[in-house]
């Protein structure tokens, strides 16, 4: 009798597809144990993308599911979240301390692409994961100040390296914190390809789940340079439904494609527009771009943002509204968009780079 039910248990566990997942149970191997036995049953699911919110859901849908299986009687479920590395472009290795890195790129200024990073960052920490932000914009960065880091500010330093500095629970490195604040950035390509790497590799992150990098407009030198040298899990490109915002965003999905890191999806800023006075709702850049240009080229649209003036408020605050405003609808369309993401990056390949020695032939 027991074998039967374990066996009408391990069906409807298999069949089961959380949220935010393409797959059930069965295909990603998120049952960890399963004991049956007099009637209980134990389960304990291994998640590989956040779980603070999910969890709960998780837990219910599975309970309501196995107590309507004839023969059971107690059931204790335990969900968890376990990320590891994803495979990055060429195979190359991870990052020490780093398992995941993520690009957020729209190929054009003006599309809300720092204060979405800044907010899909926060809201992934707000889920239980170690995050980071490394702000690549050379010329103009503006992490410091949506973070709230005070102009000065230093990062501590270390035997040739410093420490990241920790804003709102997550740890971020920019130039601003190295220059002082009205200094531009007069340099020349591989200059700026030569600060990058050392932002990089000279920072000693602390035990990271996803490191985002806010990346400049354009494709060029500091995009070349993070294709080649970073080991670079997924990239996320932030657009508005604006025709001539769309045209950038197609050039940084070609690129992306073209350097073999996955496009995790888009996110389409600046959707639509509510009246705070008379509540009529209006699509003022346009409407369905980000979905238009997901179906072309085989990515999905992971959410769609509205142009809202408190997002502004609190990012030019240095208190990002996912802060600022946890329960907000706009706080949770982040939290949405940043679970969809990591749920994608959760089913890709796992980097097997760092496990496995590199093996050289040589012709004596």
């Amino acid at each position: 009798m027991t074998g039967s039910i374990e066996s009408a248990v391990e069906q409807l566990l298999g069949e089961y597809v959380p949220p935010y997942l393409d797959q059930n149970l069965k295909q990603s191997r998120a049952v960890k144990k399963l004991l049956v036995r007099d009637g209980n049953v134990d389960v304990d699911i291994e998640l590989g993308f956040p779980v603070a919110t999910v969890a709960a859901r998780v837990k219910t849908e599975l309970a309501e599911r196995l107590s309507a299986c004839e023969g059971v009687n107690n059931i204790s479920i335990q969900v968890r979240s376990k990320i590891v590395a994803h495979q990055a472009q060429k195979n190359m290795k991870s990052i020490g301390n780093v398992k995941n890195i993520i690009a957020v790129a729209s190929a054009k200024g003006g599309v809300g692409k720092s204060t979405t990073t800044v907010n899909l960052a926060l809201a992934l920490a707000a889920e239980g994961a170690s995050v980071g932000i490394l702000d690549a914009d050379i010329y103009g960065p503006s992490q410091g100040a949506l973070l709230g880091i005070k102009p000065g500010e230093r990062p501590e330093a270390a035997e040739n390296a410093m420490y990241p500095i920790r804003a709102h629970g997550i740890q971020a490195m920019s130039m601003s914190f190295l220059v002082d604040e009205d200094q531009p950035m007069v340099w020349r390509g591989p200059m700026v390809s030569g600060a990058l790497q050392q932002l990089l590799t000279q920072t000693l992150w602390e035990d990271l789940d996803y490191l985002f990098i806010d990346m400049p407009p354009g494709t060029g030198d500091i995009q070349l340079t993070l294709s080649q040298k970073v080991p670079v899990t997924g990239a996320v490109i932030v657009t508005t439904p604006q025709d001539i915002a769309l045209l950038d965003a197609k050039k940084g999905i070609e690129m992306f494609r073209k350097v073999e890191i996955p496009v995790l999806g888009v996110v389409e800023n600046m959707s639509l527009h509510t009246c705070s006075q008379c509540g009529h709702s209006e699509p003022i850049f346009g409407e369905g771009g980000g979905a238009q240009i997901a179906q072309q080229y085989q990515t999905e649209l992971i959410g769609r943002l509205p142009l809202v003036m408190g997002i502004r408020q609190q990012a030019d605050k240095g208190i990002p509204i996912v802060i600022s405003a946890p329960d907000s609808t706009e706080a949770k369309e982040y939290r949405d968009i940043s679970l969809k993401m990591a749920a994608c990056l959760a089913a890709k390949a796992k980097n097997y780079a760092n496990v496995f020695p590199e093996i050289v032939v040589q012709n004596n």
